[in-house]
């Protein structure tokens, strides 16, 4: 099949049958479409859409493009997937926080997408983290550590990562088909007995309403369940940082600090214990969200999530003392700017203009390829309904030079929208949605 009459189609409306579909990933994978085909594809989708049934032959196209896993584990194989936010490093807490409940998480993660920060590119921040092993050491690492944070290897679903790179570039990450078929193919590649989904709501999310954010659930739902992977999906509010860092190393230190009880950011706390206690439900070690929940409160109040990330860092080849001296490992910005907004509360927060604050810093990318900054990006961010003024800080900028530093904090200003008193906030757990089911 010839990928130009393929992208036609798809270009004007037609329904795409599934051997097209898999003809046109095949291609992508032996080199026979294109860069530029790709990206076209991906173009047309974004606005054409696709059927469940396109999505389900998308799905199961480029999770057959490459090795599917099969566990033997004395216990469930979960994961979880996010939509993708700012300040969002709960994965880093989670994968070693069921593990330590008794599930096993061999989870696939994505680097940075448009605005939103990558858990890869977190992970790389950590010196020797070999954040992309071969599948022998990601299997070791998951039966020994009880988790293990990867990116795509070579061998799994190397269609989607293509494209995905593809996607971060092109304006194309909002497409429902394409995040549900990037996001499936990786989860259905690493043979998991159960996923739980965050998908983000708000103006720092690719899906800024909820009604959207319902949409891309319920596409997730119907395809995963198409797939035989049993999922349950929350809808999460993004309309602030979910922690108080945005960056790389940043968010690492933060993960690090709410491991070890140094600090927890209330928000990032709450989704993820309620992620937490669905992957313990989905999996057989918990009857009940409030009985997961539980588990995984005390995991991470008596150490245990803690001592599984350090072996998970430790067996993918980081430092054994990352935890007790994480500033003698992670790389620092030689500036930092402190930030101040008018006096006030804040009542509004642009999310995403500070996701991009972080990419014109350097800790994101504007091009496949592109390296990253590991050590740029904010800390400190005010949160809705903070006091501001010349004594309360909006954050602290991490830079690599004065002139970028200055740049972000202007970015930073303009984000922030200060009102005289604070305004209501509402929960950031928003809805729960389970199949068919949801509830609010």
């Amino acid at each position: 099949m010839i990928p130009q009459e393929i992208i036609r189609a798809k270009r004007d409306g037609a329904a795409l049958a599934p051997a097209e579909i898999e003809a046109f990933i095949a291609g992508l994978i032996d080199g026979r479409v294109t860069e530029g085909q790709a990206a076209a594809f991906a173009m047309a989708v974004f606005f054409r859409g696709m059927s469940t049934t396109e999505c389900v032959a998308l799905t199961r196209s480029m999770t057959q493009s490459g090795t599917r896993l099969r566990w033997d584990l004395p216990g469930p194989a979960l994961d979880k997937h996010s939509t993708g936010g700012i300040g969002d490093t709960v994965s880093l807490m989670l994968a070693p926080a069921v593990a330590a409940c008794g599930g096993f998480v061999p989870m696939i993660s994505g680097r940075g997408l448009g605005h939103t920060g990558g858990t890869l590119d977190k992970l790389d921040s950590i010196p020797g983290y070999v954040s992309q092993p071969d599948l022998d050491l990601f299997r070791r690492t998951v039966r020994e550590a009880g988790c293990a944070i990867i990116g795509q290897t070579e061998d799994l679903a190397p269609a989607d990562r293509r494209l995905y790179a593809i996607r971060d570039v092109t304006a194309t990450v909002e497409s429902v088909p394409l995040i549900v078929a990037s996001i499936l193919s990786k989860k259905l590649a690493a043979g998991l007995d159960g996923l739980a989904m965050d998908v983000k709501s708000g103006n720092g999310a690719f899906m800024t309403t909820t009604e959207a954010a319902r949409t891309l659930a319920s596409g997730i739902a119907d395809v995963a369940n198409e797939a035989g992977l049993p999922t349950t999906s929350l809808i999460t509010a993004m309309d602030q940082s979910l922690g108080h860092a945005a960056g790389n190393a940043v968010e690492i230190r933060n993960a690090i600090d709410f491991l070890t009880g140094a600090r927890r950011d209330e928000r990032l706390f709450a989704v993820t214990v309620a992620l937490g206690a669905e992957m313990l439900v989905l999996g057989g070690l918990a009857e009940s969200v409030s009985e997961g929940a539980g588990k995984i409160v005390r995991v991470l109040d008596d150490g245990a999530a803690a001592e599984r990330f350090a072996r998970m860092v430790v067996a993918m080849g980081g430092p054994a003392d990352l935890l007790e001296r994480p500033d003698l490992h992670l790389p620092a910005a030689p500036i930092r700017l402190t930030v101040h907004g008018e006096a006030g509360f804040v009542a509004s927060v642009d999310t995403r203009a500070l996701g991009m604050a972080v990419v014109a810093l350097g800790g994101g990318r504007t091009r496949p390829g592109d390296a990253v900054d590991h050590s740029v990006g904010l800390t400190d961010l005010a949160g809705l309904g903070q006091e501001t003024g010349r004594d309360r800080r909006l954050c602290v900028v991490h830079a690599r030079t004065q002139t970028d530093a200055e740049r972000a904090q202007a970015a930073v200003i303009s984000a922030y929208g200060i009102a005289p008193v604070p305004p209501a906030t509402g929960p950031v757990l928003l809805e729960r949605m389970s199949g068919a089911a949801s509830s609010s």
